[in-house]
């Protein structure tokens, strides 16, 4: 593959977890998320985007969305379980990309905010349509997905290299 070829990550955040008395790491989805994270997994299914690697966050909620979301792919990538996920901020998630192989094109992936609003954020230099508008009007509610578009090899990404291609989330 030439990197010359667009390369497409979606930022995605766990579906809405539950409160019980365990660690925020070990939280698991609420029923609602539940839902929501197979919607969502619907939604990235219908943005045709074949997924090369999903990274995803170690901590339960995580976890429970890409298993309920990836059912509804019609490939399923490969799938890294990334502490570095949890708690990053935009800097450490451009860090992680940045390692990436360039014989991966797309990925996925799964984290929590504040980090992957941020990163999708900093990474926005331009938008179709009115997506980051409406990723502005509605902030990245759980569950909620962006896809970006860069070109050149993963080290080269950073704040400002991207363009917002689509934007969703679960109606409240």
């Amino acid at each position: 593959m030439s990197v010359a070829e667009p390369r497409r990550i979606a930022l995605f955040r766990h579906a809405k977890a539950d409160w019980p008395q365990v660690t925020d790491h070990e939280r698991p989805l609420a029923e609602r998320g539940r839902l929501d994270a197979a919607e969502a997994g619907r939604r990235l299914a219908d943005t045709g985007i074949t997924f090369d690697l999903a990274l995803c966050s170690t901590a339960v909620r995580t976890r429970e969305t890409w298993k309920l979301a990836v059912h509804e792919f019609p490939h399923r990538p490969k799938t890294v379980y990334e502490e570095r996920i949890y708690e990053a901020s935009p800097g450490e998630l451009i860090a992680l990309l940045n390692e990436t192989p360039d014989d991966v094109r797309n990925i996925l992936l799964i984290g929590h905010n504040p980090g992957v609003q941020g990163l999708a954020d900093v990474l926005s230099a331009e938008a179709e349509g009115d997506a980051l508008d409406r990723m502005h009007r509605r902030g990245f509610p759980a569950a909620a997905f962006a896809v970006l578009t860069f070109d050149g090899p993963w080290k080269s990404l950073e704040p400002g290299t991207a363009r917002l291609a689509d934007y969703w989330a679960p109606a409240d």
